[in-house]
């Protein structure tokens, strides 16, 4: 083979390090193959080792794959027993697994139609959920109409919380002990405060659900929290009592307007002792360890939820629907929705969730072993494969989807260790068991020869070589610890002019016996090797995803590079919309590079300048403040969306420079938001309470605006032609003044009367008798 040679170079010195070099090495086992001074080229790759004339004598175990039990898929739910219903396949799986080498297998799940469906509805009796209660007075009946539209096989039960009955949670004078609203004006009669209380076991009856909704009332406590926790944990993990079936889907609904109580909020009350897990209903049905207990955590509900495979549903007001949203990323399997506060969307509210959690499937991993490795690639309805995810949204029932499951064994166990894991639909009953068994033993070691005369009676012969007993050394343990000469001492030189045993150790019958170090294994035929001389990264050596062999490194498989800190995973890369990168970039050692101008973040998600930003920051608006749009999906959103801190304001402020504006319609309105990308990574969204809307003119008041419009500018017409007359006529008249004012006779007389006579003067001059006359002639 071109280039390094992982296997002899691994300096392996038996068939099982052989193995554990890498899952392309193999060992030969022939007696008589290779060389007396290098017992690496045993180890070496399975062609090497055919072309070097050790056919039939090679020690090659691989992964591999059987399945026990497959069960075809079924169609339909009810109208058959439940150990019919199938909808995950296979149901068993055995593998093999040789460390390094991955195998897969396909899984197939399917939601089947006509499923049956137990619904236990647990509610907040306090006093703020008096008029709930009126409400739902009639739900059975008309919540199993709806239901059955979805299966024919549906059951309804009852339960029904208020909080812990201590101080200070609730009102423990005793005049409060018989009714804790007195002196309450509005509402001055109601029942004694409980923790849990089941009301009514599963069944398909839904008559008996409403008589009892009819005979409950509410109770009051002190503070605002409800022992709601308490409640959830005791319907999920008492199975007998509330009566889940195995074969059906499991629904909690739980409905509240306020806030609940959780882990470590019972010191407050002086309970220190930390929520088991177990049931505690006694006869009357009502939680017993209320005053003894404290609330459970959101761990231990997620383990216990996710145990007896129930989905939980928040319904909760619109208030509290962030908070209970954030709760859904803490709890796997729990959806939330906006109840209104008379619970009149009830109905709508739980067959919405309920659609919601059958047009999804995700696989989860329990009890899965620390030294296996699980790749999943999802296949959903648009047949496109999506590496690193395992999950499929947006499906009808009665889909298919499939994932491609890979298994990969990073190291070998203990001798004759078996390990079992479980892999299995969220929700669902059914499950895939996958028992793994490890290929780590060559089977020559099985066929060992101690006291072999081939090794001199002084060792065991196996897989064609000798393992000396203590004090002998050699090939074939032919020397004595101890023993030297020349001879001996020349096969301890790697080459001519070199140092013995490479200067770190000792030759003894011509093999060198290493020198122990602080810092690792020295090793080799010559101690020329050593598994501490590698690159490293950050100070780790071989980025811990490797092994150093001869001052080389041997990455771990999905790793690359001389100090294996490249991955080649890119499950690191895919955004959470499914991109690699989000399009703005290449993964390069399973980390995203962005290369588009603005671009940053783990998957170059952040992109303030990038265009159609504005169009994913609303959907992340819309799903996590209104519950809509197409992330409306509680999971979906809080995947896409986790980075993202939301406020609503009256008015927005867009004088940051920093902040990008942005806008969309909505119902004829405009839905103004501006956002800021954090040097956390996070983005500050600022959204406007309310959608600003003008509303749209009516056609009396264009009509009425249009002659209004011409009857003004008529007027102004007018009085504009009207001025400039006058002003005309005062200019005339005050010309006329001026003409009459300079006129010089008298009143008495016609300026336009003329004489009949005229006279004329004429002026001459002539000369008589040498002397000159002037005169006139008349």
């Amino acid at each position: 083979a071109e280039g390094l040679n992982l296997c002899t170079s691994g300096s392996a010195t038996s068939c099982e390090e052989c193995l554990l070099i890498h899952p392309k090495c193999a060992w030969c086992s022939k007696e008589d193959f290779g060389s007396t001074k290098s017992i690496t080229s045993r180890c070496d790759f399975l062609q090497n080792l055919i072309a070097n004339g050790c056919a039939g004598a090679i020690e090659n175990p691989s992964s591999s794959i059987s399945v026990v039990k497959s069960v075809p898929l079924s169609s339909k739910g009810s109208g058959q027993t439940h150990q019919d219903v199938t909808q995950i396949t296979p149901q068993k799986v055995a593998l093999n697994l040789r460390p390094g080498d991955r195998t897969s297998f396909r899984v197939q799940v399917r939601q089947v139609e006509d499923y049956p469906v137990d619904l236990y509805y647990l509610m907040d009796l306090s006093l703020s959920m008096n008029d709930d209660l009126d409400n739902i007075r009639n739900l059975g009946t008309k919540l199993a109409e709806e239901m059955r539209k979805l299966t024919s096989n549906f059951r309804l039960g009852f339960g029904s919380f208020v909080d812990k009955n201590i101080s200070p949670f609730s009102y423990t004078a005793p005049r409060y002990q018989n009714n804790p609203c007195i002196g309450y004006k509005l509402f001055p009669s109601c029942v004694p405060s409980f923790g849990f209380r089941h009301l009514l076991s599963l069944t398909d009856k839904v008559d008996r659900f409403n008589e009892e909704v009819r005979k409950q009332k509410v109770s009051r406590n002190r503070d605002a929290p409800e022992g709601g926790f308490d409640a959830i944990l005791q319907a999920a993990v008492c199975k007998e009592k509330i009566g889940w079936r195995k074969e059906a889907s499991h629904l909690l609904v739980f409905t509240t307007d306020d806030v609940p109580h959780i882990a470590l909020d019972g010191k407050l009350g002086g309970l220190v002792q930390p929520h088991d897990g177990q049931c505690h209903l006694n006869e009357a049905n009502e939680y017993s360890a209320s005053s003894q207990l404290d609330y459970p955590s959101l761990a231990l509900l997620g383990e216990k939820l996710a145990e007896n495979n129930i989905h939980l549903i928040f319904a909760v007001t619109k208030s509290h629907y962030i908070l209970y949203k954030n709760f859904t990323t803490l709890i796997p399997g729990t959806t939330v929705e906006i109840l209104h506060k008379d619970s009149k969307n009830i109905i709508e509210l739980i067959v919405k969730a309920y659609n919601s959690i059958r047009s999804k499937v995700e696989l989860t991993v329990w009890d899965s072993p620390e030294d296996i490795g699980l790749t999943f690639t999802a296949t959903c309805q648009d047949g496109l494969s999506y590496p690193g995810l395992r999950k499929c949204g947006d499906l009808k029932i009665g889909d298919t989807v499939s994932f491609e499951v890979a298994v990969e064994a990073r190291s070998c166990p203990a001798e004759d260790t078996s390990h079992t894991f479980t892999i299995k639909p969220a929700g669902f009953r059914d499950t895939l068991e996958v028992a793994v068994a490890y290929s780590c033993r060559c089977g020559c070691t099985g066929r060992a020869a101690p006291a072999s005369a081939k090794c001199s009676g002084n060792g065991t012969y196996a897989c064609g070589l000798c393992e000396c007993d203590p004090g002998y050394l050699g090939a074939r343990c032919e020397c004595q610890e101890g023993a030297s000469g020349d001879l001996h001492q020349a096969l301890c030189r790697e080459a001519e002019g070199k140092p013995l045993c490479s200067g770190r150790g000792e030759c003894s019958c011509n093999q060198c016996l290493c020198y122990e170090s602080e810092f690792g294994n020295i090793y080799g035929p010559f101690c020329e090797c050593d598994d501490f001389s590698c690159a490293r990264y950050k100070g780790v050596l071989c980025s811990g995803h490797g092994e150093c062999h001869c001052g080389e490194c041997k990455c771990h498989a999905g790793y690359i590079g001389d100090n294996c800190n490249c991955s080649t995973e890119m499950d690191g890369c895919v955004s959470s919309d499914g991109q690699m990168c989000s399009g703005r970039g290449a993964c390069v050692c399973g980390k995203c590079q962005c290369t588009e101008p603005g671009a940053f973040g783990e998957t170059c998600e952040k992109c303030p300048t990038c265009p159609g930003v504005c169009s994913t920051k609303r959907d992340c608006i819309e799903c996590k403040l209104f519950n809509s749009g197409r992330l409306a999906d509680n999971q979906t959103c809080q995947k896409h969306c986790k980075d993202e801190i939301i406020t609503t304001v009256d008015v927005l402020e867009t004088d940051d420079p920093n902040a990008i504006v942005c806008a969309y319609p909505v119902n004829n309105c405009v839905m103004k938001f501006t956002y800021l990308e954090l040097p956390s990574g996070k983005s500050n969204l600022t959204v406007l309470k309310e959608p600003a809307c003008s509303s749209a003119p009516s056609a009396v008041t264009i009509v009425l605006a249009v002659i209004g419009s011409v009857v003004l500018i008529g007027i102004i017409l007018l009085a504009l032609w009207k001025l400039l007359v006058t002003i005309h006529d005062r200019r005339e008249f005050d010309r006329f003044q001026s003409e009459r004012s300079r006129a010089r006779y008298e009143m008495a007389s016609n300026p336009l009367y003329r004489k009949p006579i005229s006279t004329h003067n004429v002026e001459f001059t002539f000369n008589k008798l040498n002397k000159s006359y002037n005169g006139t002639v008349d």
